[in-house]
């Protein structure tokens, strides 16, 4: 089960920290993790970093981690390949290699010794790698200026770099470091590495990653790969999971022999890649399977949730149509309970009704919307309004209506408006001593 702080990791970052893993050898998640948080997440800068670490050399990028870079070299089932300097021949070849001898000796001896005080006087310059890609540039120009531009395609990047595409490619990796210093390097160079044999094997089965031990990025892969003499050559691949030197090639060996040395040793492994590559796939076709039903998953959650919402809303919906409808109940109970009072209070604001035998009597026969009939006597003196609030008193008139009379036909101007601010009394409206008057309904107008 994974730790609480490595859940806690985007997909891209534990990617990352796998790299860093297989890159540099570090057997701890946590260490990995620590490193990288070091350098922002920055897998070159870590990397690099591993690099710039041995013999206590302080860290160009960010304090320290406790190990160096390292490519598993402790395998024993590494394939070396030494190639040792031939033997003089003949009594004048063994004459000059014992003359020269002591000569050699001694220069070496003194080279030595002052190699070893100058590091007391001041650090070795290569021991701190600043800028690793200016270093293989470097190193590709003086290259191709002594020995033309025949030659094996360079990586044009960091061994970093070209370890971790070695590892997403499922390459090989050949690792060469030139000894500027040394007596085979030219010969080697001149004779083996641009023969066209070689560039061809070269460039068309391997990644191929070169540099000086004179420039500091040389020199951290040098203290890293450990070699002996030069020229060195060095095969990485990535090997149960981890990048991993299965050969090493020393001393200075002919085109034909370093052909048939890196075929065997590509052959001899193959199946390690083969073994990745399938197992990439299985792992790729793991993951499209897992993200298949990660989608499939996804998209029934936001079906489901989409049901889940419109069950939302349409519950919403009925919930308010039935606060509406209730509202309306209510406001509709108000109104008619409001109308009540209001023709109850019209009907006790009324003026008592005139006798029969009063000569200013006006006898008025209301006929009403649904064909009954209402007969109530009045005074000429009084006004329009006072018919129109007997007719709101009554329980059958309508809630709004207009009062017409026949002859001539005309509307009665019961309730004050522009026209009639002041509503007329009967007698000023021409009434007659008896009158059939008209009730219209306006309700839905």
């Amino acid at each position: 089960m994974a730790a609480p702080e490595e859940r806690d990791l985007t997909q891209e970052q534990t990617e990352k920290l796998l790299q860093v893993q297989d890159l540099t050898g570090i057997e701890s998640m946590d260490q990995c993790r620590h490193t990288l948080e070091q350098h922002n997440w920055n897998i070159e800068a870590a990397v690099q970093d591993r690099l710039n670490e041995q013999e206590g050399v302080p860290s160009v990028f960010n304090p320290p981690p406790s190990r160096p870079l390292q490519v598993n070299t402790a395998d024993h089932r590494i394939y070396s390949y030494v190639v040792s300097r031939p033997q003089p021949r003949g009594l004048l070849g063994w004459g000059y290699y014992l003359i020269m001898l002591p000569f050699r000796f001694t220069y070496y001896t003194i080279l030595d010794i002052f190699r070893f005080a100058l590091r007391f006087i001041r650090p070795d310059p290569r021991s701190r790698v600043t800028d690793p890609v200016g270093d293989i540039v470097s190193f590709m120009h003086s290259f191709e200026e002594k020995y033309g531009r025949a030659h094996p395609v360079f990586y044009q990047g960091t061994y970093s770099q070209a370890l971790n595409d070695a590892k997403r490619e499922l390459r090989f990796l050949l690792v060469y470091l030139h000894g500027d210093d040394h007596q085979d390097s030219d010969e080697f160079c001149r004779n083996t590495l641009c023969a066209p044999e070689v560039i061809s094997l070269i460039n068309t089965r391997m990644l191929f990653w070169a540099c000086s031990t004179n420039k500091p990025e040389g020199y951290r892969v040098s203290q890293a790969l450990r070699e002996n003499t030069y020229p060195f050559l060095a095969m990485i691949m990535l090997k149960d999971r981890r990048m991993t030197v299965v050969g090493r090639l020393e001393g200075l060996i002919q085109p034909d022999d370093l052909i048939n040395q890196l075929t065997f040793i590509m052959d001899a492994n193959q199946t390690y890649l083969v073994s990745e590559r399938l197992e990439r796939e299985e792992r790729n076709q793991t993951q499209v399977l897992r993200q298949q039903q990660d989608e499939a998953y996804l998209a029934s959650l936001r079906a489901d949730q989409e049901k889940e919402r419109k069950k939302r809303e349409e519950r919403e919906r009925k919930r308010r149509k039935e606060e509406e409808v209730q509202q309306q109940k209510l406001a509709e109970e108000r109104r008619r309970q409001n109308l009540q009072e209001e023709k109850e209070r019209k009907l006790e604001c009324l003026p008592p009704e005139p006798s029969p035998d009063d000569p200013e009597s006006v006898k008025i026969i209301f006929k009403l919307p649904n064909d009954s009939r209402v007969e109530r006597r009045f005074h000429f003196s009084q006004s329009l309004t006072v018919i129109h609030d007997f007719l709101f008193s009554l329980k059958e008139s309508p809630e709004k209506f207009q009062i017409e009379a026949n002859f001539p036909r005309r509307v009665l101007p019961c309730v004050p408006s522009e026209e009639w601010p002041t509503p007329p009394t009967l007698q000023e409206a021409g009434l007659s001593h008896t009158e059939v008057l008209f009730v219209q309904d306006l309700t839905d107008e």
